[in-house]
């Protein structure tokens, strides 16, 4: 199968990608926000939709602006109103939806737009691995960073507020790492699917893990096995790549869901 070049720059780009995505929900799941997560990949919609209504060079630019602006102003207005965190998530995610396609099937051209819902991981360049490289580089440094502040105020806000952790400050930080994450990654991933990767890996970890450095490392490991299964399997079943990562990381999950009584006592 590595006889052809897309087979090759998928590859890379699974083990480039899912690591990120493994890194990135043990976050997602430990602060509750797969809701959140969930958003961002609808409120990709409007980004798209908007790229190519303003006439950027590509679909990608609109996409990514929109997705950082969305994720800043989510998490700035959860902070800030007395609703509840899900109903302001539920707000801004439906409106973006509906606004994304509304904009999209103006004049028929929903069909060009179609192929975010699926994503197509083999279509994939050698100049997007070199972004995706990019984008890997700057996640993994920036998590070097945030990481003992992000921890602290996943455990408790509270406490983080008076060891002088600016609360707002991390989690807007966070929310532009998994808005640039998604913005890049849905195109190959698909819409419909791309919030499953930034559940299942961490899910999974967690339900055999009793420890920070345990849940992390085997939620990282979860993500790159599913990518790697997947993607053989998916050239060998001729089916969707991104959505056949995701069946088996929900296999790993649900093992491990079975497996948790022995781990967690």
């Amino acid at each position: 199968m590595f006889d052809y070049e897309f087979m090759r720059n998928a590859l890379v780009a699974v083990l480039l990608v899912t690591p990120l995505f493994g890194l990135l929900s043990t976050m997602v799941v430990s602060n509750r926000m797969a809701f959140f997560s969930d958003s961002l990949g609808h409120g990709a919609f409007t980004g798209i939709a908007l790229g190519a209504l303003i006439g950027v060079g590509s679909e990608i630019f609109g996409l990514l602006g929109f997705s950082i602006a969305f994720a800043l102003l989510i998490t700035y207005i959860k902070n800030r109103s007395h609703a509840g965190a899900d109903t302001v998530i539920g707000v801004f995610s439906s409106t973006a939806i509906a606004l994304g396609l509304m904009l999209m099937s103006a004049g028929g051209r929903f069909n060009k737009f179609s192929r975010f819902l699926i994503g197509d991981l083999l279509s994939i360049t050698r100049d997007d691995l070199f972004c995706l490289a990019a984008v890997f580089i700057i996640v993994v440094v920036s998590w070097a960073v945030l990481f003992n502040r992000l921890l602290i105020v996943s455990v408790n806000r509270t406490l983080a507020k008076s060891r002088g952790v600016r609360t707002q400050a991390v989690e807007s930080a966070f929310a532009v790492l998994l808005a640039i994450v998604v913005a890049l990654s849905i195109q190959w991933v698909g819409i419909l699917i791309i919030n499953a990767l930034l559940v299942l890996p961490a899910a999974a970890a967690r339900n055999v893990t009793n420890s920070v450095k345990s849940y992390h490392v085997l939620s990282v490991l979860i993500a790159l096995t599913s990518g790697l299964i997947g993607l053989f399997a998916a050239y060998e079943l001729n089916s969707a790549v991104g959505a056949t990562i995701v069946v088996c990381a929900a296999t790993v999950y649900f093992v491990t869901l079975v497996l948790k009584p022995r781990f967690i006592k």
